[in-house]
């Protein structure tokens, strides 16, 4: 087996076995803590620019399939686990990891204590590190002085938000939905309840989306800061007040913003399928999916016409608000799940009833 190593800022090196492309990779190294899911993983587009470690130790065990994917395009710069299954089993199971990876030009490493590396990022938070492979002419302090110097990326949300809309159509409510890097389990499940959705790019102005005289709003989930994406901001803004509005992930991040909170960078992130969130309107809590790097300050949001709704048991950030005065509801994690627990999957029910309703008071007033 070809031998590679990962090689993080601080000057760590792991030293394990190459799979997937064969071409070296620099990006920010995460964790996620899920024991499934890692096809949907690969192809969050979340995960744009980032080298996802698996503390799962057994990755690739059921293979590749047609049904799980979460975007066409990958955006991960690359896998790190601990065991890489050689022989996949699963009566779906249509390729291996490893040849998907290949196909889709993305490294891999795997045979290093992954544990260890989990432990340096809830540390130290989540570090550049590159994927090169093991060579006896690599320089460990040029290749630690260049990831020092290499500035973060900001464009996130440009790089895999669609370029023009689409439609996927139905006969039920009109929504809108804002395309940061969208998760087709988001799509899945407007299109269970058979709504009329037009997918459009992140920059579209407020005035093109209220032109399609939609019923409600949906503001996808996405990568990266949600201070870098100012004209989302802006546009959602001025859409507050007009449509309901229902926002996942970094939507619920630019509606915080938008009303006039601030975010902040999590020490490591929220990556996983097993993350306990209670609901303080019903005193339920919920098993949920979630993958972010950033959250909403509490504090921020004295002033503004927020409240939250819900919050996470293990370290009481932010998964939740509404909004006061308007029809506007937006949670941290992900209820669609894809992977992971679909505890709260019954918040794009209260979306369609939201829309129900604001329908009804609009044809009061008519």
């Amino acid at each position: 087996m070809k031998k590679r190593m990962l090689i993080l800022e601080d000057g760590t090196v792991f030293n394990g076995y190459a799979f997937g492309s064969d071409r070296a990779s620099q990006g920010e190294v995460v964790f996620t803590t899920g024991m499934t899911g890692y096809q949907e993983t690969l192809s969050d587009p979340s995960f744009y620019g980032q080298i996802v470690t698996f503390t799962y130790p057994l990755i690739g065990n059921y293979g590749i399939n047609r049904d799980d994917f979460e975007s066409i395009t990958p955006a991960i710069r690359g896998m790190v686990v601990r065991e890489l299954a050689k022989l996949p089993s699963n009566f779906r199971c249509d390729m291996s990891l490893n040849d998907y990876l290949i196909s889709k030009d993305i490294p891999g490493i795997e045979g290093i204590d992954t544990r260890k590396l989990t432990r340096i990022i809830r540390t130290k938070g989540a570090v550049r590190a590159i994927l090169t492979e093991a060579e006896a002419e690599v320089n460990i302090e040029d290749i630690v002085a260049q990831l020092n110097s290499t500035p973060l990326i900001t464009n996130h949300v440009k790089e895999v938000s669609p370029k023009a809309a689409y439609p996927s159509p139905g006969r039920g409510k009109r929504v809108v939905l804002m395309d940061f890097g969208m998760k087709h389990g988001i799509l899945r499940e407007l299109n269970k309840r058979d709504c009329d959705v037009l997918v459009v790019p992140y920059n579209t102005p407020a005035e093109q989306i209220l032109a399609w005289h939609p019923d409600g709003i949906m503001l996808s989930n996405g990568p990266g800061d949600p201070a870098d994406v100012k004209e989302s901001i802006e546009t959602i803004r001025e859409l507050i007040g007009k449509v309901p509005i229902f926002g996942i992930c970094l939507g619920h991040q630019l509606f915080a913003l938008a009303s006039g909170a601030k975010s902040f960078k999590l020490p490591f992130g929220h990556r996983g399928a097993n993350h306990p969130v209670k609901d303080l309107r019903t005193g339920r809590t919920e098993l949920t999916s979630q993958n972010h790097g950033y959250a909403i300050d509490a504090d921020s949001l004295e002033g503004t016409d927020l409240e939250i709704t819900h919050v996470a048991l293990n370290d009481g950030t932010v998964e939740g608000l509404r909004h006061t005065k308007y029809p506007v509801f937006t949670v941290q994690y992900h209820p669609e799940a894809s992977p992971g627990p679909e505890d709260s999957n019954h918040l794009f029910d209260e979306f369609i009833e939201l829309m129900e309703a604001h329908s009804g008071k609009e044809k009061q007033h008519a």
